[in-house]
């Protein structure tokens, strides 16, 4: 659970996007005097975190998405503090935001860091000492800071206009490429294939985001490319798939390789793009026990803070609310982390609490670093970038005044144990009886979508991008298949789940994948060569 991994691809977006988001208002709030209405500037500035492996196109709409969520969270809570004090309505009204924020960042698919932030601001925001008249003000702030985040956020397109789409793409190119290398007989190969799967799909939904462009069907074409090896790895070159990885990594053209047929094998893309996604409503409804979850373990942690005497118990709330994964095993493994980075934290944060007591411009300086660092850090384990996060938010509350700093510590040090022991509680006892039900929907959807491919198979002459497109949709009904068994699998409490049924579908599905790309024509010759075609495909 503790393990370091490598770092993300592109940590360094985040990390100096936040920077530039931040920077600027507080910086303008330190010469005005006014530290205090930091919190409502950095409601907007922290949008800056999100959607940074999105093509711009889809940015600009998630981003603006985000401030307005982000500034409807900040409304609710400010209101609820204007017109009570009442502690336990307070927690309530916070629990209740949280539940609502988890759901819909997970039906959104808004990837990191997902809910956590936004509660973070909401929760906080509850106990803020607020009038009636001071809360459009606030909201003002946040705006502004939101629109500013929107502008950096999409600043990186004037240079790389297709940079999220090439990333994406390279990495699916990767993905392929290890899964190819491995033997059917490795140990990893059932891994690797996962993995392999999970990337090309994660890519997909990146194009099918994007524009359609010239530059969006090159690289189309590459990850069917990427495709065929996950289905055909036998038949594959593991180089050539680096090889047009690391060049797509680049600012040159998109590789073009010469072996490419016809425009057929993309109408599967472009029937996907017109079946369209499912409704909100409907991504929304398998979620209800993980916001039950959410709900009922951030009410009970910010109740047990209360009545232990903690001054803060929004922290005890954010605890418990980034606390809940997919299943119960996850949801255990981020406790763990979440416990150790806080106590790792709290130690920092009394290591440079007396420089942030020099001068206000050291404290906010220092936040700005820890900004940084948690950007940086995180992706390679939660609780290193933890371990910024926990002394950034203990000073972040100094801005308005200073603090006794040893009374901060014990409360930290209270609500985070208080947070994880009851957020897990609440987990284990409102456990996921639902998993079972959508694994038998995933098996089902998998059974169908095979017997429809071996149906065109069996056909002289399939429709043109028929083939093709029963090959994309078998293919994603695998991915998902693999995600519903891995939630099911670490959830406890639930009738036996059916492992030897989800072997053979996973076998049988691949092995009909292969023979799609085999009857396509659509292997890749190992000693065909490549073209960059700078004057066919530039951009």
């Amino acid at each position: 659970m503790l393990r370091l991994g490598r770092p993300s691809d592109i940590w360094f977006k985040p990390a100096l996007s936040v920077i530039a988001a931040v920077a600027p208002p507080n910086l303008i709030l330190l010469a005005l005097g006014r530290l205090d209405l930091a919190m409502y500037t950095m409601a907007g500035s922290l949008c800056a975190l999100y959607a940074h492996n999105r093509p711009y196109a889809a940015r600009a709409r998630v981003l603006a998405w985000v401030v307005l969520g982000m500034t409807s969270g900040l409304a609710v809570a400010l209101l609820a503090a204007s017109l009570t004090g009442d502690a336990v309505v307070l927690v309530t009204v916070g629990a209740l935001l949280a539940a609502a924020q988890k759901a819909l960042c997970d039906a959104t698919r808004l990837g990191p860091p997902a809910n956590v932030v936004f509660t973070f601001i909401s929760s906080a925001a509850l106990f803020a000492p607020q009038t009636p008249g001071q809360v459009p003000g606030h909201l003002g702030l946040a705006l502004a800071t939101g629109a500013w985040a929107w502008l950096v956020g999409m600043a990186p397109g004037l240079l790389r206009p297709h940079g999220p789409e090439r990333r994406a793409t390279a990495h699916a190119l990767d993905a392929a490429a290890a899964h190819a290398a491995t033997g059917a007989a490795d140990d990893g190969h059932a891994r690797t294939r996962a993995a392999a799967a999970a990337a090309v799909h994660a890519a997909w939904q990146t194009l099918l985001s994007a524009r359609a462009t010239q530059a969006r069907r090159a690289l189309e074409r590459l990850v069917v490319r990427a495709e065929i090896a996950l289905a055909a790895p036998a038949d594959t070159d593991p180089k050539r798939l680096r090889d047009w990885a690391g060049d797509l990594r680049g600012t040159g053209p998109v590789p073009h390789p010469r072996d490419l047929v016809d425009d057929d094998e993309l109408l599967g893309v472009d029937a996907e793009l017109a079946t369209g996604r499912p409704s909100l409503r409907l991504r929304l409804r398998p979620l209800a026990p993980i916001a039950a979850h959410t709900a009922l373990g951030c009410a009970l942690a910010g109740y047990a803070s209360l009545a232990l005497g903690v001054g803060r118990p929004y922290w005890a709330l954010v605890t418990a609310a980034s606390l809940y994964q997919a299943n119960l095993t996850l949801t255990w493994s981020r406790g763990v982390q979440r416990v150790v980075g806080n106590l790792v934290g709290v130690l920092a944060f009394a290591a440079l609490v007396p420089l942030a007591h020099l001068t206000q411009a050291a404290l906010v300086l220092i936040c700005l670093a820890l900004n940084f660092g948690a950007e940086a850090l995180i992706s390679r384990n939660y609780w290193l970038g933890s371990v910024c996060v926990t002394p950034m938010a203990l000073l972040i509350t100094e801005f308005a005044q200073v603090q006794d700093s040893g009374r901060l510590i014990t409360e930290r040090l209270v609500d985070t144990l208080v947070g994880a022991v009851v957020g897990f509680v609440a987990a284990a006892a409102v456990t996921n009886r639902r998993a079972g039900d959508r694994l038998g929907d995933a098996l089902t959807a998998v059974e169908r979508t095979r017997e429809r491919a071996a149906r065109l198979l069996a056909e002289p002459r399939p429709a043109p991008g028929a083939l093709e497109s029963a090959r994309r949709g078998l293919a994603a009904t695998l991915v998902d298949l693999r995600a519903t068994a891995d939630a099911a699998y670490g959830e406890w409490w639930q009738r036996a789940l059916p492992e030897e049924r989800v072997v053979s579908a996973e076998q049988c599905g691949h092995r009909t994948l292969a023979a799609t790309v085999r009857r396509q024509g659509l292997l890749l010759d190992r000693d065909a060569s490549m073209s960059t075609g700078a004057e066919d495909v530039r951009r």
